[in-house]
């Protein structure tokens, strides 16, 4: 099993963090299912002001240069649904050019 921490910021408005938050609480099923199917075992978001902390747990051959856009492509709706989500989240700044959510490194394990 691997784990993987990323994070990305939502917009500085109250409304926005709202409707993540409420979109986050029913998630779509056919979103859910594709993540699965990919890999992915566990996913927990946190949030802290408007910062967003994602942990996944992924089977072992999972890559999410490779795994993350195959999501995409499993069914129609994880498509809109990145690009809804899109809509309330702004990158940070530490982000890699290529990121959408800034994968963070791990410095400490107990």
């Amino acid at each position: 099993m691997k784990d993987f921490a990323l994070s990305i910021n939502l917009k500085e408005e109250e409304d926005a963090i709202a409707q993540y938050k409420q979109y986050h609480a029913y998630p779509w099923p056919e979103v859910v299912e594709a993540l699965k199917k990919v890999g992915v075992l566990d996913m927990k978001i946190y949030l802290l002001g408007r910062r967003l902390f994602m942990f996944i747990q992924t089977e072992d051959d999972f890559d999410p240069a490779v795994d993350f856009p195959k999501y995409l492509t499993l069914h129609p709706r994880c498509q809109a649904w990145e690009d809804l989500m899109g809509t309330f989240q702004e990158k940070l700044p530490e982000a890699k050019p290529q990121e959408k959510w800034a994968l963070m490194e791990k410095v400490f394990q107990l």
